[in-house]
């Protein structure tokens, strides 16, 4: 007679852990402020709120769950140290833990974080984190830490998925409740790895079932979508880094279990759109944002269907943002709001040709932004790479027009397209 053991039951997350875990963590993390954005209710109908967790003391809310975790070490474990990987926001959590509470941490970052997010976690950890860059984004970073903590005995802290990072992270919306004084209608959550999105689910199903949650993550990587069509985590085969603290190639295994119990709905957004909304908190709102920070309130520009009058809060996940990252922010958001394209131009090697360009082709509030001889097979002409930023999206129909009827052979180079990826 043979016997059938069931599996082991699946760990998870419940409301009283978030509960325990906001309970240990307050002594050391201050609550950040959940602000009504007069901007984003404007343009919606509804009620917007945002929850700050750029405002954290490492400006992002990935301090919760590491606290949480880190805190809850045996002394065993906690002289031996921890090990993690990161895009950069879990690793300043990390860092902030280590330092806060005496313990040793290996941070492995993927060489696309940005400089401001590898200096900041050195400084904020000090002598307590050593860094290693390994891999071109998140998930070879994950390998290594995950090989280093097997060989060294170092306890690892995954950035989202382990119950008591759930758990920490869960705690920003139940605090943004208590801040809030009534239950949102909708809260729209940033998507990774699942983190942020699974502890809020976790505690919002106890708490207040009725809440409509919105996962939102960047289309360059929908690594959540991905595993629900799939019925299962998987990996991708590409991953655009831009939006960094979400470029996650395969979404967590617990965080996709507890979130596909759920099922929230979950959208994606192109990247141009988030950098669209980075500049609109900048320079309208005075928000500094990082991608992934944006990701969020990006979103509503979307036909989310969220009724008008709804009252909707946003995560604001992070605001780790390089200044030296502006120029791109720029240029995508121009692209993707169809005022800047770039053409390839066939000039005749002959005087008044560039002039010709200019005055008859060129609208009056059209202005080059890149000129560039690609190259000059012969003496008559000399293609050239011309970027063109227009005054409104609306001009472009003009602008073609123009120059199917003149003499100058240019083909358009459509957002997308291999050269146009390459300047962008």
């Amino acid at each position: 007679m043979s016997s059938h053991v069931a599996p082991a039951p699946a760990p998870t997350v419940t409301a009283d852990q978030v509960d325990d875990a906001a309970a240990r963590i307050a002594a050391a993390i201050a609550p950040t402020p959940t602000q009504r954005n007069d901007r984003l209710s404007r343009a919606t109908g509804c009620e917007v709120w945002l929850k700050r967790e750029d405002l954290q003391p490492v400006r992002s809310y990935k301090l919760r769950g590491a606290f949480n975790l880190i805190s809850r070490l045996s002394e065993e474990d906690a002289a031996a140290g921890v090990v993690c990987a990161s895009a950069g926001n879990h690793a300043q959590g990390v860092a902030f833990a280590c330092a806060a509470l005496g313990v040793h941490a290996r941070i492995y970052l993927p060489r696309t974080t940005p400089r401001q997010k590898r200096e900041r976690v050195a400084a904020i950890g000090g002598d307590s984190v050593d860094i290693v860059i390994e891999g071109d984004y998140f998930d070879q970073s994950s390998s290594a830490s995950l090989a280093y903590a097997r060989t060294s005995g170092r306890t690892l802290v995954p950035p989202f998925d382990a119950p008591d990072v759930i758990a920490g992270q869960g705690t920003a919306v139940r605090e943004m409740v208590a801040q809030l004084g009534k239950v949102p209608d909708v809260l729209v959550v940033p998507v990774g790895g699942g983190g942020l999105l699974a502890g809020s689910l976790a505690w919002l199903r106890d708490r207040h079932a009725g809440v409509r949650v919105i996962g939102v993550e960047p289309e360059g990587a929908p690594s959540l979508t991905a595993a629900m069509t799939a019925g299962h985590p998987v990996d991708l085969g590409e991953v655009d880094p831009f939006v960094d603290g979400a470029a996650v190639g395969r979404v967590g295994d617990l965080t996709f279990d507890l979130i596909r119990q759920e099922a929230p709905q979950v959208a994606t957004i192109p990247e141009g759109q988030v950098c669209v909304e980075m500049l609109d908190l900048y320079q309208e709102d005075g928000i500094i944002a990082e991608p992934a920070g944006a990701l969020a309130t990006a979103a509503l520009s979307s036909d989310l269907g969220i009724p008008a009058g709804s009252v909707v809060v946003c995560m604001l996940s992070g605001g780790n943002n390089d200044v030296s990252r502006y120029a791109e922010v720029v240029e995508r958001a121009l692209v993707h709001e169809g005022r800047k394209h770039y053409f390839l131009v066939d000039f005749p090697q002959e005087p008044g040709a560039l002039r010709h360009f200019l005055d008859e082709v060129l609208g009056p509030d059209d202005d080059i932004t890149l000129f560039e001889y690609v190259k000059r097979s012969n003496r008559e002409t000399g293609p050239a790479l011309v970027g063109i930023e227009l005054g409104s999206p609306r001009d472009l129909d003009a602008l073609i027009r123009r120059m199917d009827a003149g003499p100058l052979r240019i083909e358009r180079l459509p957002p997308g397209s291999p050269v146009s990826r390459f300047l962008v």
